[in-house]
């Protein structure tokens, strides 16, 4: 009982971190009805930025956070203005906004690889100061309390954002129909821009965190967290935030408890993708997706 308690908690930790990866992989698509497949590519830098801030230029983590979360966003207006901006007016320009992408993520991973290297790193000792807490033989440290406590304040301040600013009004309304926004007054494309910064500043933010809970960093590591991402936006429905954060609960959920029930991690991602199909097969539109497939 104590060793299933413990999974769940532990799920509950590395869920919020797929969650707030979603969320970035989710606004983009639901403003703009398009994958960004560069979005782990910038989850990568997002993590190596803060651990260079942290280990060459001398910065605190609470320091290198916001400045690795910045250098993120700004990747994603360049990630904007390179591979999707000129193709917008073009017939075909979900599909090559696609390759686009992947060519982007391709270009991200080489700078990772040139100024990293291609080896696992790691942030230093003491980088954050662990305190372990052991109730009813379960254990928890305050550095998975943190990850908990930092990605859901993001996620629960992007949806207020969304639903009660001007400008996530804007955003909302671009999602729903740009011709409309045109006419409307708004600049799409600078809310377009925009919703690119904000969605890689959070996939930034979920590297540095993911990079913290798991204590390992090397720039391919987006690839082992882009299918999930993928898997977390459709199981809790395309275009969906509030969608994205419980189906990034839910996925980590069912990869820890699959650990605790079986004794072995090697079934791990073959269930949690099992119970995705299942769940879309009792409800296609996902957890918290409706019938039109996008929601800002």
């Amino acid at each position: 009982m104590n060793l299933l308690l413990q999974q769940l908690i532990n799920g509950l930790f590395i869920g919020s971190v797929y969650g707030l990866f979603a969320v970035g992989y989710t606004l983009v698509f639901g403003v703009l009805d398009i994958l960004n497949l560069a979005h782990p590519a910038v989850f990568t830098l997002g993590g190596l930025t803060a651990l260079w801030l942290v280990e060459t230029a001398g910065l605190r983590l609470w320091q290198a956070f916001p400045i690795a979360v910045l250098v993120a966003g700004l990747l994603g207006l360049l990630l904007d203005r390179v591979a999707f901006a000129p193709l917008r007016q073009r017939a075909d320009t979900y599909f090559s906004g696609l390759i686009s992408s992947i060519a982007m993520a391709i270009m991200f991973e080489s700078v990772a690889l040139g100024l990293f290297g291609a080896h696992t790193v790691r942030f230093p000792a003491n980088t954050v100061p662990l305190h372990i807490w052991r109730f009813a033989g379960v254990t928890v440290t305050s550095l998975q309390v943190e990850i908990v406590a930092v990605a859901l304040l993001l996620m629960v301040g992007l949806t207020q954002f969304l639903k009660h600013s001007r400008t996530g009004k804007a955003i909302r309304a671009v999602a729903e129909n740009d011709r409309m926004a045109r006419l409307l007054g708004i600049h799409v494309d600078g809310i377009i821009a925009f919703t690119f910064f904000i969605s890689s500043a959070l996939g930034g933010a979920a590297g540095i965190l993911f990079g913290l809970y798991f204590d390992s960093l090397s720039p391919d590591m987006g690839r082992s967290i882009e299918l999930k991402g993928l898997a977390v936006i459709v199981l809790g429905g395309m275009g969906s935030i509030p969608g994205a954060i419980a189906g990034g609960l839910a996925f980590g959920l069912s990869e820890v408890l699959t650990v605790a029930i079986t004794g072995t991690s090697n079934l791990r991602d073959a269930v949690a993708f099992a119970v995705l199909f299942a769940i879309l097969l009792l409800r296609p539109s996902g957890i918290l997706g409706r019938g039109r497939m996008r929601e800002a």
